[in-house]
């Protein structure tokens, strides 16, 4: 009797199982291989009063868009998640592993067979209420705003006065719309000269439509569909002055029925100071708008690169990007001192409708020295299904849907507390060159000219003698040179 070959049947062995572990001779089903793939990474965004325009609470609901759900998610466009590393984990990743894929696409192949109800998993507990427990502050939008049924995207700025007595330092902010089906995202920001209180009462429509740099300034967080609320790492908060008025810069998306909205956001404070300072580096400065950005008609590789060399040793804690229908890819590498590499962040397919800031599962050391370089990528091409023009037009730098903007944004604490203000200043001084560069491109000549041309500025409108100019004064020169079209 010939032995049998352990080493030759083990190939074959291996192959009988799929990636899940279920024998080729028994199919997957839903109830023991589909359901906690589906259960685990979807149902949090497609069950009642979520943003999902449909639900996965049972078979029959799967079932019904099973081409669809094995189409997307081979595709990696389901579950939405953009953020990339080849060398760093992100928290909270909701991207489904390549034998979960599988078992979808063999399942469908199989012909979505329910499988033995008795061994289909429970559904997820899922928070009711507030996410991370009874607010310190809660306050909602005065009035409602009116989304109509059809129509372009609508992106509308809400301010609400928050009334503080005194400074607050804040851990978490907790966003709850009042109609998901219609709330894309909405960004947090506080102003304090209530600039922004005047804007909003001077259209007929409840809120405003044009976001200035000046509150930009003053971001703290925001909420896009699918993210949860997460506390700031122990140590950190946000500072929130006194006599704040909160700014929700909210993104809609019509969704066929007419909706009302009133949104409403609760803060969680830390009840002492934050024991360490963070900052954010974002590159290219001011979401892009000093690195010329101008895309001709037709180009479908239009690029910006901007680094920074790293005075400090820092830690990074999360990553963000933005730009609007054009962009293509983000990508943020940190070029350390002894010639590696680190990939901070790769999204290779930008997708406008899903921007959200990614928590490294562990913070990111990067030695003094370090540079941080970003590159932005837009594509005005006809084969951009997201171009809003058709045909494509050349698009320039600005606030609105149509314009663009383009810039990856990271989050960081110095390794040594005290070298924050280095920090801090070394960015500063890099957005100083950004912006005497702008104006050289603008306006032409040396560099004699430019520091000419940028005193003159100064002396026009500084107001108050100081030598610099303040953010009113600012604003000013702003307002004047748009209004002379330079």
């Amino acid at each position: 009797m010939r032995k049998l070959r352990i080493d030759l049947l083990l190939p074959a062995v291996i192959c009988a199982l799929s990636p899940d572990g279920y024998g080729a001779a028994t199919e997957p089903n839903f109830s023991e291989h589909v359901a906690p793939i589906i259960f685990n990474n979807c149902t949090s965004c497609h069950r009642p009063g979520e943003a999902a325009p449909f639900t996965f609470m049972d078979y029959r609901e799967v079932k019904k868009r099973g081409r669809l759900i094995a189409k997307v998610v081979g595709k990696g466009f389901m579950p939405p998640w953009h953020a990339h590393s080849k060398d760093l984990q992100f928290d909270d990743a909701r991207q489904l592993t390549s034998a979960q894929i599988q078992t979808i696409e063999d399942w469908l192949s199989a012909g979505m067979p329910e499988g033995d109800r008795a061994k289909l998993p429970s559904l997820p507990e899922f928070t009711d209420g507030w996410q991370l427990g009874k607010p310190d502050l809660v306050v909602s939008m005065a009035d409602s705003y009116a989304v109509p049924a059809e129509g372009p995207d609508i992106y509308r700025n809400f301010v609400i006065p928050l009334q503080l007595k005194e400074d607050k330092w804040i851990r978490a902010i907790e966003f709850r719309p009042g109609k998901r089906s219609v709330v894309h995202h909405s960004l947090f920001y506080y102003d304090t000269s209530g600039a922004a209180r005047k804007m909003d009462g001077k259209e007929e429509e409840h809120g405003f439509r044009r976001l200035g740099q000046e509150f930009r300034r003053n971001a703290i967080g925001g909420w896009a569909v699918g993210g949860n609320p997460k506390m700031l790492p122990e140590g950190l908060a946000y500072r929130l002055p006194k006599g704040s008025d909160l700014i929700l810069s909210t993104h809609f998306h019509p969704s066929g029925k007419d909706e009302s909205e009133v949104s409403t956001v609760g803060f969680h404070f830390s009840d002492e100071p934050p024991t360490q300072e963070f900052t954010h580096i974002q590159l290219p400065p001011l979401f892009g708008a000093l690195a010329g950005v101008m895309i001709p008609a037709g180009k479908a590789d239009y690029q910006k690169i901007d680094s920074i060399k790293l005075p400090v040793a820092v830690k990074a804690l999360s990553v963000s990007a933005h730009a609007h229908y054009l962009g293509k890819s983000m990508q943020m590498t940190a070029h350390l001192p002894d010639g590696s590499k680190k990939e901070m962040i790769s999204i290779p397919n930008w997708d406008f409708a899903w921007q959200e800031e990614y928590s490294y599962s562990l913070p990111v050391s990067l030695p003094a020295g370090t540079r941080l370089e970003a590159n932005v990528i837009w594509d005005n091409s006809s084969d951009n299904i997201f171009n809003p023009n058709d045909p494509p037009k050349p698009v320039r730098w600005g606030r609105e849907s149509d314009d663009e903007m383009g810039c990856v944004t990271v989050m960081v604490v110095p390794e040594n507390p005290s070298d924050i203000a280095k920090l801090k200043n070394a960015y500063r001084e890099h957005v100083r060159k950004a912006a005497g560069s702008a104006a050289a491109n603008r306006f032409g000549g040396s560099e004699k000219r430019r520091g000419s041309l940028l005193k003159r500025v100064v002396t026009q409108f500084d107001k108050d003698g100081d030598g610099k100019l303040n953010a009113a004064e600012q604003a000013a020169a702003r307002k004047h040179y748009r209004k002379n079209r330079f």
